[in-house]
């Protein structure tokens, strides 16, 4: 396992479940305090190679242990029916592919929905590479992700 301070350098000392700071002076026993949280997903664990690592805070790493994880999308965007981004990114690493990930009523809207998801995306899966697009369809517009 690596060094909170290591993973937290990388990962820029903000949490990847809830996209908040994480003080790197805080306790690690208390639930606002940095922890390393290791992706173990069915294959990796087949594989028995190391884990990815990320940083969270101590309680969001706890409570991602009793509660399925989920990285919701930020207020300020206009986005309808948005997909689960953490179930959508790790099925397009497995797959490959291209998957909708929300509808915005204006080409801006999705341009700004699209910024935001791929630089989420930065630090919910480091290595993954992914690209946007935004779509017109019909009355809307369509956001893409792509592997």
């Amino acid at each position: 396992m690596s060094r909170v301070d290591d993973v937290g350098d990388r990962d820029g000392w903000r949490c990847w479940l809830c996209d908040e700071p994480v003080d790197p002076e805080m306790s690690v026993n208390d639930p606002r305090g940095p922890s390393v949280d290791a992706i173990v997903t069915k294959a990796k664990a087949k594989a028995k190679g190391p884990a990815e690592e990320r940083l969270a805070h101590r309680g969001c790493n706890t409570r991602k242990g009793a509660v399925a994880p989920v990285v919701p999308w930020a207020p300020q965007l206009f986005v309808v029916d948005p997909a689960p981004i953490i179930e959508t990114v790790e099925t397009l690493q497995r797959k490959g592919g291209r998957a909708v990930m929300a509808r915005c009523p204006t080409k801006t809207d999705g341009d700004e929905a699209a910024a935001w998801l791929l630089d989420r995306i930065s630090r919910l899966a480091p290595g993954f590479r992914a690209r946007t697009s935004v779509e017109p369809g019909g009355s809307q517009f369509i956001l893409v992700l792509h592997a």
